[in-house]
């Protein structure tokens, strides 16, 4: 396995970490058998979060014995001080730990990255937090470039987390950019959210940009992991097969795949487009059915509640059939 360092934070990680987000399909006893596995392979980065319901209680369960062989990163949607200083602490608990590495602000808007940064802000109880101890690093996770920019010039973050696969690459040139900050770039959604079905050529594309400091495919199975482990290790150039393959997917998934750029917003109707779709996404490929529909259910606007305007298709700049899209979305989640 190969190590990189994270950036600023000094941390030395396995270019391939662990996406924690399906592991709420399995059970602690399944999960401890993972985290051994990980070990076992050389895989020393751990990704979760509040927010993804058991996540955290399974890995802190799984991780019982062999948590110092590890960099744990989690991260909370709380916007204020209180309510971080709250999460860091269900956190510390979930995870049977005394430190997390890297704790991160999760999918901020620009309006709540301010909040975040303003007077009684969350980053306030993440630094106290940091200045006793209790956490390592603070990051930034984020779905929107006009966020990904923004963290970039804050001195705080020492790690941003963003899309990128084979169909979402409009993070690039912002990846560069981390590299030349020294800010750790952590690649989430490696098979764009389970719509790439080739993992191992997926995941060969990210590890070929060198300005991916770690990519952290979700997994569930031990079958999961030996087949991500095989891709990463292989350094080898992408065969005009593969280049092939890629361009295949591009058209497969190019007139249909949300990229999450947002130049759709704002919404006529107050719908948030894109999380609409990652939403879906979950629905359909990452058999989360149960968390996705309490998710969307928490959206103030629906995909139903489109009124069909179009507007957001003239600014979409993949040309997208968005107004079908919401049909699907609504027909999917019955609302």
């Amino acid at each position: 396995m190969e190590y990189r360092i994270l950036g600023k934070t000094g941390l030395k990680i396995s270019r391939m970490g662990f996406g924690g987000i399906p592991i709420q399909r399995i059970d602690p006893e399944g999960t401890r058998v993972l985290m051994h596995s990980l070990l076992e392979a050389g895989i020393n980065y751990i990704d979760t979060a509040r927010g993804y319901t058991v996540s955290e209680e399974y890995l802190g369960y799984g991780l019982e014995g062999i948590r110092e062989h590890f960099v744990l990163a989690t991260k909370s949607m709380s916007r204020t001080r209180e309510a971080m200083a709250k999460d860091i602490a269900v956190s510390l608990s979930n995870l049977r730990t005394d430190y997390i590495d890297l704790y991160q602000v999760h999918n901020p808007t620009v309006e709540q990255l301010n909040q975040v940064t303003a007077p009684g802000g969350a980053l306030e109880a993440l630094l106290e937090a940091k200045a006793a101890g209790k956490i390592g690093h603070i990051g930034v996770t984020a779905h929107s470039t006009q966020v990904f920019s923004m963290a970039l010039e804050m001195d705080w973050v020492e790690t941003v987390m963003f899309p990128y696969n084979i169909v979402e690459n409009q993070g690039e040139a912002l990846m560069r950019a981390c590299t030349q900050k020294n800010v750790g770039f952590i690649c989430m959604k490696p098979l764009a959210g389970g719509a790439i079905e080739n993992a191992a050529l997926a995941l060969r594309y990210v590890c070929a940009n060198p300005d991916v400091s770690v990519v952290i495919p979700g997994m569930a199975a031990p079958a999961e992991l030996a087949q991500n482990i095989a891709a990463v290790n292989d350094s080898s150039p992408l065969s005009n097969e593969e280049k092939a393959g890629l361009q295949a997917i591009r058209k497969a998934l190019g007139s249909q795949f949300c990229r999450r750029c947002n130049y759709c917003q704002p919404c006529s109707a107050g719908i948030n487009i894109s999380g609409a779709f990652l939403f879906d996404g979950y629905l359909q490929r990452y058999g989360l059915a149960d968390w996705a529909r309490s998710r969307y259910a928490a959206m103030d606007k629906k995909a139903s509640d489109c009124i069909g305007c179009g507007a957001c298709e003239d600014r979409c700049p993949y040309n997208l059939p968005i107004r079908k899209m919401l049909q699907t979305v609504a027909e999917h989640f019955g609302e």
